[in-house]
């Protein structure tokens, strides 16, 4: 029985290796697009480069390519993915480690259909699923600031993806069934606004990256749109984004998004694990009008589908039974016996979508290593709450989340001590 599961398993791997070699093979006759005439002159133009700092910023392209305590964009890092460790490259223009003989041409074709130099299928880590949205125009003005950067030269580290992932052959079923190349197509029906805050979020903010649910293959859920999911390995849940009915931020006004955007802080939730990062890499640095832009497109998301009512156990009951006292003890101080915080100062839990999203991690992991809201020039010093990992044990941190998530307006699931052992043994980082 097991060697006609090995050969199964065989089997499998062959016919994806083949599917990836016809596609490679029917894309045979693909070139590199010609050379668009852009020259040195033009690439040196203050105003454009000027222009692709801050549209680059809007990427958060430094947030992947800037290694803690590197060079900027410089790349250094290893990203985990459920199939291994992919490596983040160097995009200063080193001529021998970035991309100092990349012309726009081989610039363009990497955002729009995730192509490298030579031609080479890019893995997607690298969001070209949601750059190929970015406009010709703003791209040429991202690769001028690229170009403008001082060259290091750093070789990009060695990957562990595991077989047959390291093969960039396999790739071919997955663009096959989860890539679309095409640039955003403004919506007439719609306002300037809304289109303008339909390209950030959908293409240069790559929001829907983190924003939605992917399958065992890595590929996006194609609907709800922003329906929030679990990020891999990193173990955070991105939530819903709708403001409407059963959605993730429901009852959240264009301003409370704005104000998380700018300050990190807002009336609803505060930002913290990787949100907390964009924040401060990204999202602060842009306009008003971009930031209100992004809102308006994000309340106009539709309703989510009412999610069932929770049927508490008796295992339920007894946890936050348990944990009452010990929100009293170690929680009620900042965050309110009503659980509503102090504006401004201490987020409130009543409602908060990252103390009510459907797993339970976010609560979860900020009882155990802190939260800590992004550094911003509007909160220069924001407050923070310090880690429980070392005062609270599996079952009491269960406890205390499961009885934040089931008090006040609150009618999530509870947490189970299993779940916060194996939450507990997950890296920071």
């Amino acid at each position: 029985m097991r060697g006609l599961r090995r050969l199964f398993a065989m089997l499998l791997l062959l016919l994806v290796l083949l599917a990836g070699w016809l596609v490679v093979a029917a894309d045979a006759g693909h070139r590199p697009e010609a050379r668009t005439g852009i020259g040195p002159a033009s690439l040196s133009d203050p105003a454009l480069i000027a222009r692709g700092d801050y549209l680059a910023t809007a990427a958060d392209c430094a947030g992947c390519h800037t290694a803690q305590g590197g060079r900027p964009m410089a790349g250094g890092r290893l990203l985990p993915t459920p199939f291994g460790n992919i490596p983040v490259p160097n995009i200063t223009p080193d001529r021998e480690t970035g991309l100092g003989r990349w012309s726009f041409a081989d610039f363009w074709r990497a955002l729009h259909t995730g192509r490298g130099r030579r031609g080479e299928w890019l893995y997607p880590a690298f969001p070209y699923t949601s750059y190929t949205r970015v406009s010709r125009d703003d791209a040429l003005a991202i690769f001028a600031y690229l170009q403008s950067l001082p060259p290091v030269h750093r070789p990009t580290a060695t990957g562990s993806l595991r077989f047959p992932y390291d093969r960039r052959e396999s790739l071919g079923p997955w663009r096959a069934l989860y890539f679309r190349a095409g640039e955003f197509r403004p919506d007439p029906e719609q306002s300037a606004p809304w289109n303008r805050g339909a390209y950030l979020v959908q293409g240069l903010g790559h929001c829907g990256e983190c924003h939605t649910r992917r399958n065992a293959w890595g590929g996006l859920a194609a609907a709800p749109t922003l329906g929030g999911g679990q990020i891999p390995v990193q173990n955070w849940y991105a939530p819903d984004l709708s403001t409407r009915q059963h959605g993730g931020l429901q009852g959240w006004s264009a301003q409370d998004i704005v104000q998380l955007l700018k300050t990190g802080q807002s009336g609803r939730g505060s930002a913290f694990g990787p949100m907390a990062d964009v924040v401060a890499g990204s999202t602060q640095h842009l306009s008003d009008d971009d930031l209100q832009a992004m809102a308006t497109y994000l309340v106009s998301l539709p309703a989510r589908a009412p999610v069932p009512d929770v049927d508490p156990t008796s295992h339920d009951d007894a946890l936050v039974h348990q944990g009452k006292p010990l929100y009293a003890e170690h929680c009620a101080a900042c965050h309110g016996k009503d659980g509503r915080g102090m504006a401004g100062v201490y987020p409130p839990l009543d409602g908060n979508p990252s103390v009510i999203e459907p797993s339970g991690i976010n609560a979860t992991r900020a009882v155990l290593l802190g939260g800590f809201a992004p550094l911003t020039r509007a909160v220069p010093r924001p407050y923070s709450m310090p880690p429980f990992a070392q005062r609270l044990s599996d079952a009491e941190v269960a406890a205390v989340v499961s009885y934040i998530r089931r008090s006040w307006s609150n009618r999530a699931s509870a947490v189970r001590p299993e779940a916060v052992g194996r939450d507990r043994q997950t890296p920071a980082d």
